[in-house]
């Protein structure tokens, strides 16, 4: 569990510095750097959703299925 919440601090990381080269990016004009954090971080967020999907399904136990109906004899 300490290797998911070290994984989401990092992409939350990775989030905000990409927003912060966006920001920098488009007050100078580098417009690549513009287009590199977007990248960064949609691919950050992405990967931050499916593990917090991961995690939400580990602290829910699949309940398991019901037993198969009898069969009525005659």
């Amino acid at each position: 569990m300490f290797k998911k919440m070290a994984l989401n601090v990092l992409y939350t990381i990775g989030i905000v510095l990409s927003l912060i080269a966006m920001y920098r990016g488009f007050n100078t004009g580098h417009y690549l750097l513009v287009i590199g954090g977007l990248f960064v971080g949609a691919l950050c967020v992405i990967l931050k959703i499916g593990l917090v999907k991961e995690v939400r399904q580990m602290e829910r136990p699949v309940p398991p299925p019901p037993p198969p109906p009898k069969k009525k004899r005659k």
